[in-house]
């Protein structure tokens, strides 16, 4: 009934969890298709071992290609009437694939169903829950703007994925630009319930990892609106994004550097949240040195100094941190709304300058 497709390039350090969080799901009616992507750590091992002592698994080892042609590779050995995608350092609860299943079963419009997921950090400690919106008009609705579908969390219809060809090499966005040619066609939708332990650690985040994404994303953006203009898709025959390809797409310099800035402000939130401060302050400081987010939106420039202050707050770093967090303030006046509310929510930090905020006169 399904078949569950993972990518692993070096990942022995959370391997374990991920793949035995598959094996002992509730649900049983699954092969566990695992490409070994050139990793030169102990994951190959580990995979072997696996294969060896349950034949639901099926390892196949091939150089580095990278993670699309993986997943193609893996969701074309797939014999399932389901994709569902996994990543080697999640963790499945143990009723994902039998809550999903049910749904796919009885929601033949459905192609793509993703679901709730909880964060964690990389000891395993929870730090929240991403918000979602269920239903298919509400995830359409927000699509060209942002994804609320969890790549690893969901479940495709394989019939879905075949007819739209499969991932394309958008990098790191792969995902988004899928679920854009999908919605093109079929019907998405969530479950309300947590499906997946999504985990924050530093080898998720660089700052080419998040300038790859953003550009990504932003020519994924432009192919789903040409596609709707009937225009050709121009990422049928682009081998490499970049800004300069984002310009004769139509995408502006000034929503390049706000697309790049808050996929920054994503990558720094999700390490302050980890308990990252260090990684997260040297990200920071190579964006601001950078001249690639000098014409993004103020809210956005806000937000990030407002994340380094949190950063040197808990590094004990305070008259640094409040200076920072003074800039934020003047770079948005308005940093009261919007912008403020994650730290005033976390930091001691943030009422001290409110209250200094509220006696100043009109």
């Amino acid at each position: 009934m399904v078949s569950v497709v993972m990518s692993v390039l070096n990942g022995e350090r959370f391997l374990p969890e991920a793949v035995e969080s598959i094996l002992f799901q509730s649900f049983c009616d699954f092969e566990f298709v695992i490409i070994d992507d050139g990793s030169i750590d102990k994951s190959g091992s580990m995979l072997d071992a696996y294969q060896g002592a349950d034949p639901r698994v099926r390892v196949y080892h091939q150089e580095n290609k990278g993670l699309v042609d993986a997943l193609n590779r893996g969701c074309g050995l797939a014999r399932g009437k389901y994709i569902a995608r996994m990543d080697a350092d999640d963790i499945a609860v143990a009723d994902r694939l039998s809550w999903q299943v049910d749904f796919m079963e009885r929601h033949s419009e459905v192609a793509v169903l993703g679901g709730a997921v909880e964060f964690i950090d990389q000891n395993g400690k929870i730090l929240g829950i991403a918000p979602h919106p269920l239903h298919n008009r509400e995830i359409q609705r927000v699509l060209l703007d942002r994804t609320f579908l969890w790549h690893p969390s969901v479940l495709i219809r394989k019939a879905a994925l075949t007819a739209v060809g499969g991932y394309r090499n958008v990098t790191h966005a792969e995902d988004y630009d899928l679920w854009l040619r999908i919605a093109e066609r079929f019907q998405l939708a969530n479950l309300e319930t947590v499906l997946l332990k999504y985990r924050i650690h530093p080898g998720q985040v660089s700052v080419t990892r998040c300038q790859k994404q953003a550009f990504g994303a932003a020519a994924a953006q432009a192919a789903a609106l040409a596609r709707k203009n009937g225009k050709p898709d121009p990422l049928d025959s682009v081998s490499e994004i970049t800004p300069a390809l984002l310009t004769r797409l139509g995408v502006s310099v000034a929503i390049q550097h706000t697309m790049l800035a808050r996929g920054y402000l994503a990558s720094v939130r999700n390490m302050c949240d980890a308990g990252e401060y260090a990684l997260a302050l040297r990200m920071l400081e190579t964006i601001f040195q950078s001249s690639e987010i000098r014409y993004a939106e103020m809210w956005t420039i806000a937000d990030l100094r407002l994340c380094a202050a949190r950063a040197h707050w808990h590094k004990r770093r305070f008259a640094r941190s409040a200076l920072i967090a003074v800039h934020a303030v003047i770079t948005r006046p308005v940093i009261l709304g919007r912008p403020l509310k994650p730290l005033l929510n976390r930091d001691r930090l943030a009422d001290v300058i409110a209250d200094c905020l509220k006696k100043r006169p009109a």
